[in-house]
């Protein structure tokens, strides 16, 4: 099964890599060093700015079943009324089943405002396994992705504000372990705090107004305080690298879900 995983988020290695280092070859060609942190912090960020905006398209199909499924409300609420008080097995499959009927027909389901974050998970995943084994691989002598043993060496000695790209709160650091804490846990209070205004956002702009009995208002609720749970316990074992790519790319969401709120 871990060979199968491992085949699975190969490309997906060799794709972040290859932006990373082609972003890397860039800077160092204006100037910057080669080894410094910034520099490598810099190709991250452009990693996010590329993955980031391919995903335009997706987060417009998202903006867009967002608001079928605002005009699916009334008929949803319809059907609640219709069902009221009926808790038997058969009352209850038929409520699903002509709930799904009318997700059908609007082209839309509940489920439409978590698509960016699936799509991005493969990437952000490479990107975890590339940056959390950039250590053992300089220690072994070889590269990773398509990181030369050389550069996996250099990612791997770099650092920004004393605290190395490759060391998380509970991994590495070495005599920089404070300079680590610091820098993670502010990072990750960050984009815990963009995905909190984000969701905060999604829910003004969709569902003022609502019934709070409403199935969408309790997955958006329930999204609310997740989701900033799960980045907030995530950020723990994340290297800096990776914590530099979330808070960044949450960032992006939320001026992304700004723009769109002020324009509705």
């Amino acid at each position: 099964m871990v060979d199968f995983f491992n085949e699975v988020m190969a490309p997906f290695q060799w794709l972040v890599s290859v932006i990373m280092l082609a972003f890397h070859g860039g800077l160092t060609a204006i100037g910057m060093p080669a080894g410094s942190g910034w520099t490598w912090t810099l190709s991250i960020i452009g990693l996010v700015l590329v993955i980031r905006a391919a995903l335009i398209p997706v987060f417009l199909a998202q903006v867009r079943a967002q608001r079928r499924m605002r005009l699916l409300q009334p008929d949803l609420k319809e059907l609640q009324e219709k069902y009221k008080g009926k808790t038997d097995q058969l009352s209850r499959q038929a409520m699903a089943q002509e709930q799904m009927a009318l997700y059908k027909k609007h082209g839309t389901n509940p489920f439409s405002a978590c698509l960016p974050l699936l799509i991005q998970a493969p990437f952000f995943l490479a990107l975890f396994q590339v940056l959390s084994g950039i250590s053992g691989a300089a220690a072994r002598g070889e590269g990773i992705g398509t990181l030369t043993s050389a550069q996996a060496a250099q990612f791997d000695a770099s650092s920004i504000f004393g605290a190395p790209l490759s060391a998380s709160l509970l991994h590495g650091g070495g005599g920089n372990q404070a300079a680590v804490a610091i820098l993670a846990v502010v990072m990750i209070l960050a984009m815990t705090a963009c995905q909190f205004v984000t969701q905060k956002l999604v829910m003004a702009r969709s569902l003022v107004g609502e019934d709070p009995e409403n199935p969408l208002l309790r997955q958006q609720k329930i999204l609310l305080y997740i989701l900033p749970v799960i980045f907030g316990a995530g950020g723990i074992i994340f290297p800096i690298g990776v914590l530099i790519y979330w808070t960044v790319s949450n960032l992006w969401t939320l001026v992304q879900q700004y723009l769109v709120t002020r324009k509705a």
